[in-house]
């Protein structure tokens, strides 16, 4: 009695792992998809852009502010000697149309698709990093919700006060920097914002 392993289980699990590269979208999340994927993926990676900064410059109507009071949310800032450091999520193609509607829904308030490339595993490690095209949203300043460059304590304030359906805007920083601080990810800007707001939380 013979066996085919093209037709046993593990012989297909492996066939399929080694295709997921080939018919997977590799997606980066640098703000709440950091801590709050809610994504199909089959791999997660720590992942560097170059070129831009992570910065609380959009406005937030419809998850962590209203329209009349926006909340600030992040989003991606050209800077040519700059870099952002997140996380990139493997998602098989199958699944790729329904996850951008889900994103596209997500990301609806000034946030547009972007395909750049990203450089998959840490900095600290000595293996070298390999990179790929994915995909990012970023809300640019041509968009109606976009705040903008603001002081750092100013960005704490409107944050400190704007709740809307998603919560309240502070759990997004706070929960946003503790991701960032689990990762080993040093962000001045997004560090500076959590000690104001922590400040600001304990003098109210």
């Amino acid at each position: 009695m013979t066996t085919d392993m093209h037709h046993h289980p593990e012989a297909q699990t492996q066939e399929q792992d080694l295709a997921n590269e080939e018919s997977a979208t590799w997606l980066f999340g640098y703000g709440s998809l950091i801590w709050k994927p809610e994504l199909p993926f089959v791999d997660a990676q720590p992942a560097r852009i170059d070129g831009y900064l992570r910065r609380f410059w959009q406005g937030s109507e419809d998850h962590r502010g209203t329209p009349e009071a926006p909340g600030r949310v992040v989003t991606l800032v050209p800077d040519p000697q700059g870099h952002c450091d997140g996380v990139a999520y493997l998602v098989n193609n199958v699944d790729i149309e329904q996850t951008f509607a889900q994103l596209d829904h997500r990301e609806k308030n000034g946030y547009t698709r972007l395909t750049l490339s990203l450089k998959l595993g840490s900095e600290t490690t000595s293996e070298s990093q390999e990179i790929v095209q994915g995909i990012t949203y970023i809300a640019n300043e041509n968009n109606e919700a976009y705040r903008g460059p603001a002081p750092i304590k100013q960005i704490a304030e409107e944050i400190f006060h704007s709740v809307g359906p998603s919560g309240t805007n502070i759990e997004y920083l706070l929960e946003l920097a503790e991701a960032l601080r689990a990762r080993a990810i040093d962000d001045p800007h997004i560090f500076a914002l959590e000690t104001e707001v922590l400040a600001l939380l304990q003098q109210s």
